[in-house]
């Protein structure tokens, strides 16, 4: 009988929602996880989880132990995680999800030189866009980019991104260079991400923030294939910095009324489970990535 690993497996199957996915997460069967829950309410004497067929809940009793356990084991991987010296090797699999165009482009290398650092680290890594629940798929960590809505998770700011209104120089020569808010809403059309709100926001000689609705003339969800539309010359494109600097720099894309234009500051963020103890591999990983990227990453043009 080893009641920490007892512990573990039932703080598993809170986290993970249902004893099938903590199953899944530990790579065991799910037999094995509901017979190892039946034989600790059994040594405890009490009920832990009402369960049906398509859901549990804590019972009171449930929760208490759920919180101690918690305790107990933060508790002891503090514990041996301050006895470890610094120069000890980092080992282990991090499981992290992080956006498509952001990942490839810009975190893929940072993890690449952390793994040359640490050869012992494993990653497991879900490029994509979607909403990704970290504790019931068994992420380590998350990077997200934009409004942070989930309160039961932790975050740390890693770096930002700034939206640009960026154009082709083919394009303005067909329809006009604008000069003004309404020249754009007279003359012009532009590329939108989906999911977000298409709204351009632009300053008065006062100051004052005034909203601008360009018509829409292609939608997608991904925004390098919105920018390289830009570049094609098919409309303007509000987009974040980190996506078109390059093609800034390289005169293929140039910002539209840069000095009226009212950009967006994105914070981009890791986001982990709210424990009170974060393995030394997690935490040495987030902040390599925060040094490599700094509060003025290298995509910022200003």
């Amino acid at each position: 009988m080893n009641k920490f690993a007892d512990m573990k497996a039932f703080i598993r199957i809170v986290d993970a929602g249902s004893i099938t996915k903590a199953a899944d997460q530990l790579h065991v069967a799910k037999s094995a996880v509901s017979k190892r829950l039946s034989d600790l309410e059994h040594r405890l004497g009490v009920t832990l989880l009402n369960r049906t067929t398509r859901s549990q809940a804590l019972t009171d009793d449930g929760k208490i132990y759920y919180q101690q356990c918690v305790r107990i084991i933060d508790d002891i991987s503090e514990v041996e995680s301050s006895l470890q010296s610094k120069l000890c090797a980092l080992t282990g699999t991090i499981k992290i999800t992080v956006p498509l165009s952001f990942g490839l482009s810009h975190l893929a290398p940072v993890l690449h030189k952390f793994n040359l650092m640490h050869k012992q680290i494993k990653f497991d890594i879900d490029f994509s866009d979607r909403k990704v629940d970290i504790v019931n798929e068994g992420y380590d960590m998350s990077i997200r980019i934009g409004k942070l809505e989930d309160s039961s998770l932790k975050a740390k700011k890693i770096t930002s991104v700034k939206t640009l209104l960026v154009a082709s120089q083919d394009y303005l020569d067909r329809r006009g260079t604008p000069n003004t808010v309404k020249d754009l809403l007279s003359k012009h059309v532009k590329l939108h991400y989906r999911n977000t709100t298409g709204t351009v926001f632009f300053k008065n000689e006062n100051q004052v923030s005034i909203p601008a609705h360009i018509p829409n003339v292609m939608t997608s969800n991904n925004g390098e294939y919105l920018c390289q539309a830009a570049i094609n010359g098919m409309g303007l494109l509000n987009t974040p910095d980190f996506l078109c600097y390059k093609h800034i720099k390289s005169g293929a894309l140039v910002r539209v009324l840069p000095d009226c234009y009212q950009p967006t500051i994105i914070g981009v963020y890791a986001i982990y489970p709210q424990t009170k103890h974060l393995p030394r591999r997690i935490r040495e990983l987030i902040d390599f990535i925060v040094q490599s990227f700094g509060n003025k990453p290298y995509w910022n043009l200003d």
